[in-house]
């Protein structure tokens, strides 16, 4: 069924869906080589509903409310920017329970509704080259996951995880491509001392349209060993998105289809987009 679902998006794109003019933004979850300007703030806030969202370290399966997600990008040079993004708080409605999970004993969660505030993220992004002729722009980023979410809601890793990659992009007339690959650190949330290295990716293809903007993003994480510690298994996502600009905030709706058996079947989101003059820059 995914795999149908995969296939019919990616025939969407190749027939004509569009790319947003700002970069970085919502709801895109490949990152765009561009950084925001010297002295601006960008700023994202939306929310998400995920159907069968999977935490196999809990065991818990069921229906994940995201409210209140953010992003905030600084640009601090011509050629940089600071990252922090989060959420406000998740809450998941329970419809199933593993109780052979290797963390399912250490919950402390007896009716059907866990919540707990989101993992907050903190990085940077640092453009190397700019666009030229055939050449693409290309940047590097890193970010460090924070361990805000806790076991005991059965929603949390508890872990520290590093992330670093190549982000990429090209504009052909009103298209453009992004591209990101690199590696993550991921720690055990189980075992002490014990990391599992993964693989990160993102493409996403964009086209201003006359009104709106349309966008395709496949985004995830692979692993190809066969013993992957819990918690740390590969996902992707494929997301077909919307974005309308209205004077200085932009809309956006999308809707997200786990390709993997750890991500929730479906996901729909919205939210707004806005930059803010926040300081000069000298």
């Amino acid at each position: 069924m995914r795999t149908r679902v995969f296939t019919a998006a990616v025939a969407a794109v190749l027939s004509g869906i569009p790319a947003m003019a700002m970069a970085q933004s919502r709801p895109l979850m490949t990152q765009d080589p561009e950084p925001v300007k010297p002295g601006e703030m960008l700023i994202d806030f939306g929310a998400s509903y995920s159907r069968d969202a999977v935490y196999p370290l809990s065991g818990l399966t069921g229906n994940l409310v995201r409210a209140g997600t953010f992003d905030l990008s600084f640009g601090v040079g011509p050629v940089a920017e600071i990252q922090l993004s989060g959420g406000v708080h998740d809450i998941l409605w329970i419809t199933q329970r593993d109780p052979s999970a290797p963390l399912a004993g250490s919950l402390t969660v007896t009716g059907g509704i866990t919540d707990d505030f989101a993992d907050a993220s903190i990085g940077a992004k640092v453009r190397l080259l700019h666009q030229k002729g055939a050449r693409p722009s290309l940047g590097i980023r890193f970010t460090t996951r924070l361990p805000n979410e806790k076991h005991d809601s059965g929603l949390g890793l508890d872990t520290t995880d590093f992330a670093f990659g190549f982000v990429s992009g090209k504009t052909m007339n009103r298209w453009r491509v992004i591209g990101n690959v690199g590696f993550a650190i991921l720690q055990d949330p189980v075992r002490d001392g014990i990391q599992n290295d993964v693989v990160t990716f993102g493409v996403a293809i964009t086209r201003a349209m006359g009104g709106f903007d349309l966008a395709v993003d496949a985004n995830g994480r692979a692993d190809p060993r066969r013993t992957i510690p819990v918690g740390t298994e590969p996902r992707s996502t494929l997301l077909v998105g919307i974005r309308v600009p209205k004077h200085i905030v932009r809309y956006d709706a999308s809707v997200a289809f786990g390709l993997t058996s750890h991500d929730p079947r479906w996901t729909i989101g919205g939210g707004v987009t806005w930059v803010w003059h926040a300081f000069d820059v000298k």
